[in-house]
């Protein structure tokens, strides 16, 4: 084989890995302009309509605060919950956990990650909800009811439910990552806390997680990515309603979100401002997960550099 032929070949795996990652970034500058411009009619009409808190077709009313808001505390909530489960089924695996228990358990986590969310859906509809109503929601109203968070009456489909499911939903992406994460420890670093001994706690806290902290950070925003786009499981059991948080601030109170918001109107909307509505919340919950994304990074480079200078 000739040099002009070996040049030829490695120029063109270039070019193809290139385009295959222009691709990429064609797919994001398309979806970016189409929703941009199909929400163009909402923001000619009124640029801070749809930061209003009133939704109402009749009216020609489209405001979008309660739904944005909604996807933002769902989320968080979510994020809040997941996050030590995840961390504490994590150090269990690593640790803890026997072989057959190990075995057993990452099967569980791999199937919990693979459910459509659809069922995840149906399940927090028919089980979770009249369950958390009755032992959760219920018990709270009526003993710190008079804190307006947790106020009732419980609706059973609420934020809160929305936020427990979405829970389920993102437990399994966060643990996996970690689990993954965890493994990687260096045996040596590892070794000589225990020759100092150390327990296996002072080891995953002194050793393990700063290790891993990266890595734990990037899939615990990689879990909120998730859940901020996460859509019929959510349709299915917050209620679909602008109560919270204007009419009621309570986590039990029925409330929507971008997504379900748009699952449950869009194909229903004819009139264009509508529609150019619902177009324009897409845009700005693709701008919520850029901005998150874009955080989350600044925050890794910053902690990276930090760790190397240090």
């Amino acid at each position: 084989m000739n040099k002009k032929s070996i040049f030829f070949k490695d120029s063109a795996f270039k070019y193809l890995v290139g385009g295959s990652s222009l691709i990429v970034v064609a797919f994001f500058v398309m979806i970016f302009v189409m929703l941009a411009v199909r929400s163009y009619p909402s923001m000619a009409n009124d640029p801070l309509m749809i930061f209003g808190s009133t939704w109402d077709v009749n009216s020609g009313l489209y405001g979008g605060i309660p739904a944005i808001l909604g996807t933002l505390a769902s989320s968080a909530i979510a994020v809040a919950l997941a996050v030590p489960i995840s961390l504490g089924m994590s150090v269990f695996f690593t640790e803890y956990a026997p072989r057959r228990v190990r075995a057993a358990l990452s099967i569980v986590i791999d199937m919990l990650a693979t459910i459509p969310s659809v069922i995840f859906g149906i399940w927090g509809l028919w089980i979770v909800a009249p369950l958390v109503k009755t032992y959760v929601q219920d018990p709270i109203v009526g003993s710190i009811g008079f804190i307006p968070l947790f106020s009732g009456p419980a609706y059973g489909l609420s934020l809160f439910l929305a936020s427990l499911v979405l829970t389920f939903m993102i437990v399994p992406i966060i643990s996996s990552l970690t689990i993954s994460l965890l493994s990687t420890t260096p045996v040596e670093l590892r070794e000589a806390m225990i020759s100092l001994g150390a327990t296996r706690w002072e080891v995953v806290r002194h050793v393990a997680l700063p290790f891993s902290k990266l890595g734990i950070f990037a899939s615990i925003i990689l879990a909120l990515g998730r859940a901020l786009g996460e859509t019929m499981a959510v349709t299915m059991v917050i209620g679909n309603s602008f109560i919270w948080p204007f009419s009621s601030i309570s986590l039990f109170s029925p409330a929507s979100t971008i997504t379900s918001k748009i699952a449950s109107e869009l194909y229903e909307a004819v009139d264009v401002l509508h529609v150019s509505s619902l177009v324009e919340l897409g845009l700005i919950l693709l701008v919520i997960t850029l901005l998150v994304n874009s955080s989350a990074r600044l925050v890794i480079t910053r902690i990276s550099r930090r760790n190397a200078s240090g």
